[in-house]
């Protein structure tokens, strides 16, 4: 019996003791378990989430544009104006690292995206050879506002970028409207209110935009700022300088002449309207858009075709030019919309380094004598990544310039890129060293284009069309000699000569109303050292592959072209060794 108890007492024991130390063990695992998944939580909260990274701004959302970015912005929506909102072509990081001292310190700190950001996409995305990624050439002119948004480029996602004002014609009802008394003015940077424009669309802001170039020419550096969500209607008028530093004259709302040679002012000359008179360092730039409001001088019936019954009126029919620069240098057009220019929608007059980059000009395709840009005694000129469709040459260059280099140009609907027209009224015209690349000419009534004057001369020379896709041109390449406007031209034995002239990978599709390749050169002066390399131009429509048509035109085939070209002439024609040739 004592025995039985004892065994008894000790399995007690035992169970007891078991259950002490498994309660012991229970308590230590929970504390090691509550331990390690506090340590993983610590670490996974150090991780920045995405949504951290810092946003930009929405002006819409705030008084004034130029706001710090310092300050808490709310993600945009996907609807929301600000997903078009971009910075100026800056790759500066957004982290609080030292920078360099810029001008706009303390005007406006909302930094561009960081270098990871997906660039924006070109005004005409969607082929190949409209890139405003493209990067540009080191020596185009620095651009003070790098680092700064003060505009509004397309997100990666979108299409062509929309003019900045719409819901109607030039005002959007939703756009932001800062009072002038917040307004990004610390004498730098100059808001056009600041002196009295309305910017209804309607009343006459000329001189607002006047007392406002007068201030910002006498700083060593200012931004002339013409917010977004106005429509300034400004009369016919110059700017002129030099002045003491350089400008930024950043568009963002709309500005537009008188409607119409009837709102015109007689006193005003009807041959341009805003003029840029020997200017040094200025940026004109923005997301907001030029409109020329050409309509009706288009109709006028001085235009051809406007008169009665489709017949031309013989009046005088001048009609102004939408932005002209005259005796300027160094300076950047970039990131604006221009469109229905009443003629020329940009021309450039003895000046040097002219930077053009991300533009987008459009007027009808019957618009009368809107090229794009044209260019006169200029040098030092690039055009870069942009989008002309228009009623003449989306590009121009006249007499007088050399050094010139476009490329990732869109040009269509339109009448080419043309060089010329030269020698008119026996005049001497020089043009050298002109490259056009990695373009697309679209829907065009010519590709790339040589025109000259009978009894002209000078030379044209050193000129490379590179990596040119066309699309249902006609005349993809052409040398006209024999150009005129009338019927009654008459034959002249003097030209000016055409030579060294390269077209390299050239290809696409050609309007079967006229030849592929059309040489036409002066009897007394021929074309020479012309050079078609990897040419392949096929008919649009139909099987049918029309000849190339050469007149006394002498070059090299270095590669097989398609169509063939049989009636390039060999060597050195002996008139240029029997006659002296004006060289330039």
């Amino acid at each position: 019996m004592a025995y039985s108890r004892r065994v008894s007492i000790l399995i007690f024991c035992i169970c007891f003791l078991g259950f002490i130390l498994s309660v012991q063990a229970r308590r230590h695992h929970s504390i090691k378990h509550r331990h390690t998944h506090h340590h993983n939580t610590y670490e996974f909260s150090e991780t920045p989430s995405p949504s951290s990274s810092p946003q930009l701004t929405d002006p819409s959302n705030n008084t004034n544009a130029h706001n710090s970015a310092n300050s808490p912005s709310p993600s945009p929506e996907a609807d929301s104006p600000s997903d078009d909102w971009n910075a100026d072509n800056s790759t500066a990081a957004s982290s609080p690292s030292p920078e360099p001292s810029n001008p706009l310190s303390g005007y406006n700190a909302m930094r561009a995206p960081s270098p990871s950001t997906e660039p924006a996409n070109p005004p005409n995305k969607g082929n190949g050879y409209d890139s405003p990624g493209a990067p540009s050439a080191s020596h185009a002119p620095t651009n003070p506002l790098n680092g700064y948004n003060f505009t509004r480029t397309p997100s990666p996602s979108s299409g062509p970028a929309a003019p900045p004002n719409k819901g109607n014609d030039y005002n959007s009802p939703g756009a932001p409207t800062p009072s002038p008394a917040n307004s990004p003015d610390d004498g730098n940077v100059i808001d056009v209110r600041k002196f009295g424009a309305v910017g209804d669309g309607i009343s006459d802001d000329t001189e607002a935009f006047k007392m406002t170039w007068d201030s910002a020419c006498q700083k060593d550096f200012a931004v002339i700022h013409v917010p977004y969500g106005f429509s300034f209607m400004i009369q016919s008028t110059i700017f002129t300088g030099p002045c003491q530093g350089s400008i930024v004259f950043q568009v963002d709302g709309t500005i537009m002449p008188p409607d119409g040679p009837e709102s015109w002012l007689q006193k005003n000359s009807k041959r341009q309207w805003l003029v840029f008179y020997r200017i040094n360092e200025l940026s004109l730039q923005g997301g907001g858009t030029i409109d020329g409001r050409g309509q009706k001088w288009w109709d006028l019936p001085c235009k051809p075709h406007k008169g009665i019954n489709g017949t031309t009126s013989p009046r005088p029919c001048d009609s102004p030019i939408a932005l002209r620069f005259f005796m300027s240098s160094n300076l950047t057009v970039q990131r604006l919309r221009i469109k229905d220019s009443p003629q020329f929608h940009f021309r450039f007059d003895n000046c040097k380094n002219v930077h053009i980059e991300s533009i987008h000009i459009t007027a009808p395709a019957l618009s009368p004598n809107t090229d794009g840009i044209h260019i006169e005694n200029t040098n030092g000129v690039e055009i870069y990544n942009s989008v002309i469709s228009n009623g003449d040459d989306c590009v121009s260059i006249g007499s007088g310039c050399y050094d010139v280099d476009i490329r990732n140009i869109t040009c269509g609907p339109g009448h080419g890129i043309s060089i010329g027209s030269l020698g008119n009224h026996n005049s001497r015209a020089c043009v050298s060293n002109i490259t056009v690349r990695d373009s697309l000419i679209k829907v065009s009534n010519n590709g790339v284009r040589i025109k000259t004057w009978q009894g002209g001369s000078g030379a044209v020379s050193g000129i490379t069309f590179s990596n040119i896709h066309m699309n249902n041109v006609r005349n993809p390449i052409i040398i006209d000699q024999y150009y005129c406007l009338t019927k009654d031209c008459t034959n002249k034995t003097s030209a000016v000569y055409v030579s060294d002239i390269l077209y390299s990978n050239i290809k696409g599709t050609y309007d079967i109303r006229s030849p592929p390749m059309h040489f036409s050169c002066s009897d007394t002066v021929p074309c020479t050292n012309l050079t078609l390399s990897e040419v392949e131009l096929l008919p649009a429509k139909g099987d049918l592959v029309s000849d190339p048509f050469c007149w006394n035109a002498y070059g090299d085939l270095p590669t097989l072209t398609i169509p063939p070209v049989s009636c390039l002439l060999e060597g050195i024609p002996r008139s240029l060794l029997d006659n002296e040739i004006d060289h330039c």
